[in-house]
């Protein structure tokens, strides 16, 4: 059976869900596991619940992926003693690693939404809460010919020119400075009183606001002149694909009570099953969807002007008030269904990056609720 080594499969899932891109409360990457570790299965679920960690051990899997952290709060003890450190310790013992993509999944392009809205045939047309880039400064310094590699080696070192996966990125021109020293100045090149003209390269580099001081104190220390001149101007905010939630068209427009069963039809079969509220004859055409809960974007929805938002974990007086306003019909299915379409996606990325191992995606609904009663309205 050919294997490779966890630290390929966990690259493969950085590089979907790029870790940057989790909210600061979230806990996203790997939770226990070895990166050297060989990999031959890898087993994907929304939730590590005991039942999944049976099924990972049965298979064989040397890795569980999940969407939904394990460890979300901060804890004190994985004891074995109790639920959660009891788990842990069964994969550990097992040899399975347990790694977890979470609200990085969310905003990621394709993420948990993308899934969701692929599921119910949805055409996605953009983010529901989109994610601003990431703020970049570009660098522009002047610098003469005999000490551009130098001043350059001094940027990339202080953590300029990372634009993406790519690293010592810079972009130059040559052209003629001039300058006139005056009294008091030190010149490298030139004398005091008189202008001088010299041959300069001219230097663009990007580099995380973050590192301004570090970029300059390294201009500074690398540059030849007592006054090396340079401009730094800050990225405008541009519009992003990442984000949580998505928005797009229905095929064709079809009522709520359509729109519903359509849903219901697409998503795994849950106790909760799939409510909506809102006029069921009201014609949609436009969707917004939110993968997990997403009632802190009911606002944001009824400014988008969509026909209805599908999510999960509404409740009463949220939606509520958010009808008496004029939202959009609310469509609202189980947490886990919706976040399910994820684990397909996920599974392909791994498979595409890593075609010889085996990867399944779990079928146990690990969502909480057992037992439904209720009367046809």
């Amino acid at each position: 059976m050919t294997t490779v080594r966890l630290a390929e499969v966990i690259a493969a899932l950085d590089t979907a869900y790029p870790p940057r891109l989790a909210e600061s409360w979230d806990s996203v990457g790997l939770v226990a596991g070895d990166p050297d570790e060989r990999v031959s299965r890898v087993l994907f679920a929304v939730d590590a619940t005991a039942a999944v960690v049976d099924e990972a051990i049965e298979w064989g899997a040397q890795a569980l992926v999940v969407h939904h952290p394990l460890l979300l709060r901060g804890v004190d003890t994985v004891a074995a003693s109790t639920p959660k450190g009891a788990l842990l310790h069964r994969l550990i013992r097992s040899g399975c690693a347990l790694f977890t993509a979470h609200t990085n999944a969310d905003s990621a392009d394709p993420g948990v939404s993308d899934a969701l809205a692929h599921a119910i045939g949805l055409r996605v047309t953009g983010p529901l809460d989109a994610k601003p880039e990431a703020a970049l400064d570009k660098w522009v310094v002047t610098v003469p010919l005999t000490h551009t590699a130098e001043v350059l080696e001094a940027l990339f070192a202080a953590g300029a020119g990372t634009v993406g996966n790519y690293s010592d990125a810079a972009w130059s021109s040559t052209g003629t400075a001039q300058f006139r020293p005056l009294a008091g100045a030190n010149p490298a090149l030139g004398a005091i009183g008189e202008l001088h003209e010299v041959t300069e390269d001219r230097l663009e580099v990007v580099a995380p606001p973050s590192r301004r001081a570090a970029v300059l104190a390294a201009l500074r220390a690398a540059h030849p002149y007592e006054e090396p001149a340079y401009h730094v101007t800050e990225r405008a905010d541009l519009p992003s694909s990442l984000g949580i939630g998505r928005i797009g068209d229905l095929p064709a427009p079809e009522t709520l009570r359509e729109f519903t069963a359509r849903v219901r039809a697409a998503l795994p079969a849950t106790t909760w099953g799939v409510r909506a509220a809102g006029d069921p004859d009201r014609v949609i055409r436009t969707v917004a969807v939110c993968g997990g809960a997403g009632d802190s974007f009911l606002g944001k929805v009824s400014r988008l002007g969509v026909d209805a938002y599908l999510t999960s974990d509404l409740r009463h007086h949220p939606a509520d008030e958010h009808l008496r306003t004029g939202g959009p019909a609310l469509v609202d299915a189980a947490h886990w269904a919706t976040e399910f379409p994820w684990c397909a996606q996920a599974e392909t990325v791994v498979r595409t990056a890593l075609p010889t191992l085996e990867t399944r995606v779990s079928t146990l609904r690990t969502d909480p609720w057992t037992l439904g009663a209720a009367d046809n309205c």
